[in-house]
């Protein structure tokens, strides 16, 4: 069955400094923290944000020990996956 797909573009323009992040919904799914919530987009955008100044590196370094902390004992769900470009 061939499903109908609509795809709209989307331009905007990256400055030298500025930082483009993807992720999957992996991080964002996974259960933890002290009540076993999931991480949530928002907590993960404001993360993102708040360490956008460092280096990629330190960012990759940072962004897996706070995930390994918020889910402490729980089964990881999902794979994780956060790419960060840097123009």
């Amino acid at each position: 069955m061939e499903e109908d797909y609509h795809f709209t573009n989307h331009n905007f323009e990256l400055k030298k400094g500025d930082t483009f992040y993807l992720f999957t919904d992996g991080y964002i799914d996974q259960f933890g923290g002290a009540k076993g919530k999931k991480y949530s987009t928002k907590r993960l955008k404001e993360t993102l944000q708040e360490m956008q100044s460092i280096a990629l590196k330190e960012q990759s370094i940072k962004l897996n020990s706070i995930i390994d902390d918020w889910k402490s004992t729980v089964e990881q769900i999902d794979d994780i996956l956060v790419i960060g470009i840097r123009f």
